[in-house]
């Protein structure tokens, strides 16, 4: 079994924990040793939360190195800039098009630049510097996909069925990590936006886009 390395970054309270416990359990499902590990410092102020996860046939240490992710997943834009260092050149990076302004952002002021951080970048900007780095690009609108299945807090989920569309492993293993880790009064909710998401993802890879 090829080894599969997925670092999931994004900010407090988008699921990032959530998703990778899906993933985790996918693993799991497939048949895979299966390591984790996560760092959520000041998640519950909107900081940065960011999870390892690893497939093996025996994985021994949870912590992806630097520059070796097979996989950046990824739901909100600038934070998959900030960790597209860790993925590797031929990696596949699958991102949220989802903008969340830092507070710096937010205090800068186009008619006093001396003031406040630097501005948020573009979505021009940040797509071109993961082009850069990733082999493959995945790029979706999974909060504007999940808001309108009613729940914007199931954009991980979409992201996850993207996801899916460039793993070899069956769908299936998919559905049964779902039912694991969801609650079942959430269960169709979430089983929505995967499907949602897996068909986003098909479509980007059909027309042959990065």
């Amino acid at each position: 079994m090829k080894a599969l390395d997925f670092l999931l970054a994004g900010v407090g309270g988008q699921g990032i924990l959530l998703a990778s416990d899906v993933l985790c359990q996918m693993g799991l499902a497939a048949g895979y040793d299966v390591k984790k590990t996560d760092a959520h410092g000041m998640s519950q102020r909107g900081g940065s939360v960011v999870s390892h996860v690893r497939f093996g046939e025996r994985v021994l240490s949870p912590v992806i190195p630097t520059g070796s992710a097979d996989f950046l997943l990824a739901l909100e834009r600038l934070e998959a800039a900030r960790w597209v260092g860790h993925l590797a050149p031929a990696g596949t990076a699958v991102v949220s098009d989802e903008a969340i302004p830092t507070l710096a952002a937010l205090s800068a002021s186009p008619r006093r630049p001396d003031r406040g951080g630097p501005a948020y970048p573009s979505l021009d900007a940040i797509t071109g510097l993961l082009a850069e780095r990733a082999g493959r690009l995945l790029l979706v609108s999974a909060g504007r996909l999940a808001t309108e299945l009613g729940n914007h807090r199931v954009a991980n989920v979409v992201l996850l069925g993207a996801l899916s569309t460039v793993l070899d492993i069956p769908v299936e293993a998919w559905q049964t990590a779902l039912e694991a880790r969801v609650p079942p009064r959430f269960l169709d909710l979430n089983q929505r936006a995967f499907a949602v998401g897996r068909e986003a993802g098909q479509q980007r890879e059909s027309r042959g886009e990065e």
